[in-house]
């Protein structure tokens, strides 16, 4: 196999892992009925006129499967913490005491549970087709090698070589859905 042969297989591989390590970010955000830190990475709070985290303006714990606890390093960011919360829009009401913050997470209806999949199912659908564009990327790319002057087996390898990659990542966020599935259907 020539050497840019296997750098557009090599390139194609990685690009397929980051779509996998991004499915498997957003399916952590995705709850499941039990209290997780990781819920709230991505929500950012007004932090002196910067956008910034809540882990890192705050303590955040998890005190028992269904309550979270964030307690702010500053009391003032009390309400910045709390108005971001709503606005991020993950369905709970945050419980503001005076020096803390907790998240009681309500137990899930199935209607709930059954919303939850169908949102897991459109994450992994979405890293299915950057997968697949990816593959597409790859194969034109080495089309155009074979046009340079690449032999026609050698082309026909490449493209099975980054097939069966594909194939490879498509079963591999399968897993992941199946996974996040049976961990959100589970009462």
């Amino acid at each position: 196999m020539s050497e840019e042969l296997q750098m557009i297989t090599e390139d194609a591989e990685d690009g397929m892992k980051k779509a996998i390590g991004h499915l498997e970010v957003e399916l952590t955000k995705i709850r499941a009925g039990k209290a997780s830190p990781s819920m709230l990475d991505g929500i950012n709070v007004d932090y002196y006129g910067a956008p910034t985290p809540i882990a890192q303006v705050a303590n955040v714990t998890v005190l028992d499967v269904r309550t979270i606890s964030i307690q702010p390093w500053e009391k003032n960011m009390l309400a910045p913490i709390e108005r971001s919360i709503m606005q991020a829009n993950i369905g709970i009401t945050p419980q503001n005491d005076g020096n803390q913050i907790r998240l009681f997470m309500p137990p899930l209806t199935e209607e709930r549970r059954k919303e939850f999949v169908k949102k897991a199912a459109g994450e992994a659908e979405q890293s299915k087709v950057a997968i697949r564009n990816i593959r597409r990327d790859a194969i034109e790319q080495v089309k155009k090698l074979q046009k340079d002057g690449l032999s026609e087996d050698a082309a026909k390898d490449g493209e099975k070589d980054i097939q069966e990659i594909t194939d490879r990542f498509i079963v591999l966020v399968e897993k992941h859905l199946a996974a996040k599935e049976k961990e959100m259907m589970t009462v």
